[in-house]
């Protein structure tokens, strides 16, 4: 699509504004929008159930993604603001989150945090292109330029009542909303497809792996029943033992507890979200304090498998091996550091916690709650152990990682498209909300329309 430019502009006092089409008026949000109108009542009956919204629910990209049911007795008390069709969210705490969302056809139910400013656009505002505008470039980043404080960072909604809007005329917002709501389905149906192939992808690596740590790589190789019902037959040769028989699992730090007056040492240590699927994310690593006498029994060794207690049900045993990047390093309580007491052990352990049916032992015995999962100690320590001799099993890690090396290429390239797609879709909404781009000549041709151009 060639991008035309309005006929004649006019600067403006916003900086992320700079200038906007000639006709189009320059105003603060409050002007075009009231903000926090509603709130449930503290006497609400208290088993009254309410669908609950939550910042960490809600994501620029995505909107919002889950809710809670709860009774209003048992709902934090930052569970107060009603929303209606039309509505956007915008988080005023923790704001670098970017967590912003229209709301569109709610239960009559939903109340999201406090955390949140309620924006309801005016009579002259279009609620759809009210959605688009907070959620532009240049909006997003006005309310993070004008939070406040460092480790969490905030903005008062009669502030950000007062940060810059522009305002073009009513049948013209509509105009550009149209257009937004077309392309944006267009970029959105892409980018659909394009996270179905990384989840294809994700099943092939899946399977890979159970395939490589299940036969083998010989077809050829006399088979037995492995005593494991979901595992099936293994090569005859191989052998089965249980997890706390070849490694030590060890437990990790307690975030909070009470410390006696003694000296102490502050280290690194790991969580949940620094254990993935295959690798240790160590882009984010925080402190936790100890006791100096405590420093070597909790202390990681190169060669530990990190395992993950729980979480999300994906979470659950994921694994990787620790390869002494940070030292000391210490691990919280909800990762276990799984020690191999054989040689050579701590790779095929990793590789065997990604497979399918490690995954599956982890699911059918862990503890399941609302939203999460956990696993102990002792099922971990029961985990079956499928085990090749040495040499073969170096064999299979090695073929393993030639073939995940093929597939993380792939993804990396359908991650790198996703992500452009992304970029595009951001630039376009904010292009046109802000009138870098005139669609007011936009219009969606019919099926026959279509045909018709295609043919002459």
């Amino acid at each position: 699509m060639r991008q035309v430019r309005y006929p004649s502009y006019k600067t403006t006092k916003s900086t992320w504004l700079a200038s906007i089409p000639e006709h189009w008026e320059e105003k603060r949000l409050k002007d075009v929008a009231t903000y926090n109108d509603e709130s449930l009542d503290e006497k609400t009956d208290p088993d009254f159930e309410i669908e609950y919204v939550d910042i960490s629910s809600v994501s620029l990209t995505h909107g919002i993604e889950k809710t809670e049911l709860l009774a209003f007795e048992k709902a934090p008390s930052r569970a107060r603001r009603k929303v209606r069709h039309g509505d956007v969210i915008v988080s005023t705490v923790r704001t670098y989150l970017k967590a912003i969302a229209p709301i569109k056809n709610p239960p009559l139910n939903m109340v999201v945090s406090t955390g949140f400013a309620v924006i309801r656009p005016r009579s002259s505002l279009d609620a759809r292109f009210a959605g688009y505008m907070l959620q532009s470039n240049g909006f997003v980043g006005d309310v993070v330029a004008n939070s406040v404080g460092v480790s969490y960072p905030a903005i008062n909604a009669s502030d950000l009542a007062r940060l810059p809007f522009a305002e073009p005329p009513l049948p013209e917002q509509i105009r550009i909303s149209d257009f937004l709501d077309h392309k944006t389905a267009q970029i959105d149906a892409l980018i659909a497809k394009k996270q179905s192939l990384l989840d294809k992808l994700a099943e092939q690596r899946t399977a890979l792996i159970s395939q490589a740590v299940t036969k083998g790589l010989d077809p050829s190789v006399p088979m037995r029943n492995s005593g494991v019902d979901w595992v099936g037959e293994i090569p005859a040769h191989w052998t089965v033992p249980i997890l706390g028989y070849v490694a030590e699992v060890r437990g990790g730090v307690t975030k909070g507890r009470k410390l006696p007056n003694e000296a102490t040492v502050e280290v690194p240590y790991l969580r949940v979200a620094n254990v993935q699927d295959g690798f240790i994310d160590l882009s984010h690593v925080t402190n936790i304090e100890i006791l100096v006498t405590e420093l070597e029994r909790y202390s990681l060794q190169k060669g530990d498998v990190l395992m993950n207690e729980g979480g999300d049900n994906d979470k659950l045993g994921r694994g990787a091996v620790w390869e002494g990047e940070i030292s000391p390093c210490l691990h919280q309580n909800h990762v276990f550091a799984v020690r191999p007491r054989i040689p050579e052990f701590s790779d095929w352990l990793a590789l065997l916690t990604q497979s399918g049916y490690a995954k599956f032992y982890f699911y059918t015995t862990a503890k399941q709650s609302t939203n999460l999962a956990s696993i102990s100690s002792s099922n971990i320590k029961k985990l079956p152990v499928l085990l090749p001799p040495e040499a073969e099993r170096r064999e299979i890690i090695d073929h393993v990682k030639t073939s995940l090396d093929k597939l993380t290429k792939q993804r990396e390239r359908v991650i790198q498209v996703i992500e452009r797609l992304k970029e595009y879709r951001s630039a376009l909404i904010t292009n046109a909300v802000t009138g870098k781009i005139d669609v007011r000549d936009f219009c969606i041709l019919t099926t026959s329309e279509q045909r018709e151009v295609a043919h002459g």
